[in-house]
């Protein structure tokens, strides 16, 4: 998606270490224009899988998951890091490694809202390491939910989280790939 590719260049910032800073349209402050462009896209690419529901994982994840859902009228579940009291005793719950926090972080999902037969697209800022991504679709998978589609904002393909995703067997779609991230430089694929 070009417009997305522009405004890495324009605005991300490589902090070194892997980590790209986008909070100036994704993760912080959010673009409107910009993720409503990105979940007509994620629609177009995931129209053909059937998906019943999408899920992804506070925050970043929340604004191109809502557009998609917008564009696919679907609802979204997202993953909590955080149990609120709002939320029932019983959950799903499962732990991935934040890159960006340093540490592991819990991903919580009431049952109420991913059930036994659900067809879920899974819709995420970024598709790195894929730890993210793939404690979505543990719970997903808790829930008897099946995998329809992976979509990510940006790829770091260097990281290789697609091979780690690939044996589920589902549609996995980027919008941006970026292949290296030396020095100060974001090297696009």
């Amino acid at each position: 998606m070009q417009a997305l590719k522009d405004r890495i260049r324009r605005d991300g910032r490589n902090l070194g270490n892997g980590i790209l800073k986008v909070d100036g349209f994704i993760n912080h402050q959010v673009d409107p224009v910009l993720m409503y462009e990105a979940g007509r896209e994620f629609a177009r690419l995931f129209a053909h899988v059937s998906a019943t529901k999408i899920l992804t994982a506070e925050i970043s994840g929340i604004a191109p998951a809502v557009t998609t859902g917008i564009h696919m009228n679907l609802p979204v579940v997202y993953a909590r890091k955080h149990k609120p009291v709002t939320m029932p005793d019983q959950v799903l719950l499962t732990l991935a490694p934040s890159h960006t926090k340093g540490r592991m972080v819990e991903l919580i999902v009431s049952p109420e809202y991913l059930a036994n037969g659900e067809r879920v697209l899974i819709i995420d800022d970024f598709l790195a390491s894929g730890a993210t991504i793939l404690g979505l679709v543990r719970l997903a998978e808790a829930a008897g939910a099946r995998i329809v589609g992976i979509g990510a904002l940006i790829e770091k393909t260097f990281e290789e989280g697609r091979k780690r995703l690939e044996p589920l067997g589902v549609p996995i779609h980027s919008l941006v790939a970026i292949q290296s991230m030396e020095g100060d430089q974001i090297i696009f694929a």
